[in-house]
């Protein structure tokens, strides 16, 4: 940004979303209360996701309330890493004997993994599962022409292609893969088949925490990555007990304090952007937040994005985004910045 930029920043109020501790601690309690064992929370916003900073969290937080015989995991996201949804279940695993989770809307992709590790699933109406088929943007990925930016390429779109290929009497006439790899990179490709092998090892490794059945594990896994015409599938209530999986429906009362629980969260996670002008602004939007009783973490973005039209692009700037904490200790509650890398 040139001088007569930063004094228009200057001049600009960065917009600052509310972080309503004291709010979520009373929802919490009542959650707590109604359902007889400590309750653990991870949600993410839009722009938020399931990743490798989640893990150290989740250990920070378990340090804090540590073992319990019981816990119930209130899972609110669109996914992420899938790697970094066994790490999560693994420690939750290790903390604690028994978990239920509770999901009164999205748990997708990674976090439907998340919500696999538990020993029972309850649901509300809105809530659903989804695939866990593999999906990759990898650096030899084509680039949309739009934006610029590497395209995300499915498992499953490269085998329907393939598939129809075969499927039509002339398709013996062309080497489908000779013409795909005009489109797609063949070391892409190779990645997405490793990365289909990895999401059912990984699913079969977190059914493991509570299913001794292998045969059961792995029907599940490979329905789950096989059996479905898109990766946002909604798999409500009904499709997840005919996958085998032990699931019922949620307790009325819980459901509605998990969705006023879920207003305050959005409240926090809501765009917090603040523009100088049509090609910077100003991000500051708290996308991950997991709390329990008497803590609660969030990372929150804090950078400037610049959009550099020669290229195409947009640039992070100034970043201080952080993982921030606050936790109620001897009847007063800190903030602090955790530092995970």
């Amino acid at each position: 940004m040139d001088e007569n930029n930063n004094e228009v920043k200057k001049e600009i109020k960065i917009k600052q979303p509310p972080v309503l501790f004291k709010e979520t601690q009373e929802i919490l309690d009542k959650l707590e209360a109604k359902l007889g064992m400590p309750l653990v929370v991870y949600w993410n916003s839009y722009n938020g996701g399931v990743c490798g900073n989640d893990v150290l969290a989740f250990y920070e937080l378990f340090n804090k309330i540590g073992r319990n015989e019981k816990v119930a995991l209130f899972i609110k996201s669109k996914g992420g890493d899938v790697e970094s949804a066994l790490r999560i279940v693994n420690i939750i695993r290790n903390y604690n004997k028994n978990v239920l989770a509770l999901i009164p809307l999205e748990s997708a992709s990674s976090a439907t993994l998340m919500a696999l590790g538990a020993d029972e699933i309850h649901m509300g109406p809105l809530a659903y599962l989804t695939p866990i088929d593999s999906s990759t943007v990898h650096r030899l990925s084509p680039l949309d022409t739009v934006n610029n930016q590497k395209v995300r390429i499915a498992h499953d779109e490269i085998k329907r292609i393939t598939k129809l290929w075969k499927d039509d009497e002339n398709g013996g006439q062309v080497n489908h893969y000779q013409e795909l790899y005009k489109y797609v990179h063949p070391l892409v490709i190779g990645s997405l088949d490793r990365s289909s092998s990895l999401s059912v090892k990984i699913c079969r490794e977190i059914l493991s925490y509570h299913l001794n059945d292998k045969e059961r594990c792995k029907i599940i896994s490979e329905r789950l990555n096989n059996d479905y015409p898109s990766h946002s599938y909604p798999i409500v209530l009904k499709e997840v007990k005919e996958l085998g999986l032990e699931a019922s429906e949620m307790e009325q009362e819980t459901h509605d304090l998990l969705l006023d629980l879920n207003n305050l969260y959005s409240q926090m996670g809501s765009k917090a952007f603040t523009d100088f002008d049509e090609f910077n602004y100003h991000d500051n939007q708290i996308l991950n937040i997991l709390e329990a009783r008497n803590i609660q973490l969030y990372f929150q973005n804090d950078k400037d994005w610049s959009y550099l039209k020669e290229e195409r692009r947009w640039q992070v700037l100034n970043d201080e985004s952080y993982w921030h904490k606050n936790e109620v200790s001897d009847g007063k509650l800190d903030h602090s910045i955790v530092y995970m890398a």
